[in-house]
């Protein structure tokens, strides 16, 4: 794994490692490893405890919120200095659910997210809230890494069905 971003080294559907392999390999993703591709391994369990964990999550960031507000109502910082922080909360929140919605169906920009960071991490209750609505219906990123991992089996099947028997011993024709 690439120590300052997370991913794996090597790109999904890629065989990677040093063992021959049968074809391209899955990309695990978090908390299912590779239960995604067939849905096995108590995969339905982990999707529960995902949606479960996640919605824990967004609820005591909530009240983690709600103690800060309380903190500006009593430091009496007058009424523009709250809705400014309320709005940059909500904002920032919109701004992250839907960054997170995007980012499991397409590959994101490394340096677009490196710009969005700051931004991501003030809306890190939208991130969550979208990380609990996709596991209700599938393991979040489940569906791009199913495509990837698809067009990667399709590349290696067509190019180990054309490759057939020991081209040095084929007849030549005269």
């Amino acid at each position: 794994m690439s120590d300052e971003t997370g991913t794996p080294d090597t790109p999904a559907g890629s065989a990677g490692g040093t063992a021959p392999s049968e074809g391209p390999r899955p990309e695990p993703l978090r908390f299912f490893g590779t239960t995604w591709v067939n849905h096995d391994h108590g995969y339905t369990a982990r999707r529960a405890g995902v949606a479960v964990g996640s919605l824990a999550a967004a609820v005591a960031s909530c009240l983690v919120l709600r103690l800060a507000y309380e903190g500006i109502r009593i430091a009496d910082t007058g009424s523009f200095v709250t809705v400014l922080v309320i709005a940059m909360f909500a904002i920032c929140s919109a701004l992250a659910f839907r960054n997170a919605w995007e980012g499991f169906g397409k590959r994101h920009d490394p340096q677009r997210q490196a710009s969005l960071r700051g931004l991501l991490a003030i809306g890190f209750v939208g991130s969550l809230l979208a990380y609990f609505f996709r596991s209700l219906t599938e393991a979040p990123g489940e569906k791009l890494h199913r495509e990837e991992y698809e067009q990667a089996r399709e590349a290696y099947e067509r190019l180990s069905s054309r490759r057939t028997g020991n081209p040095s011993k084929k007849k030549r024709r005269r």
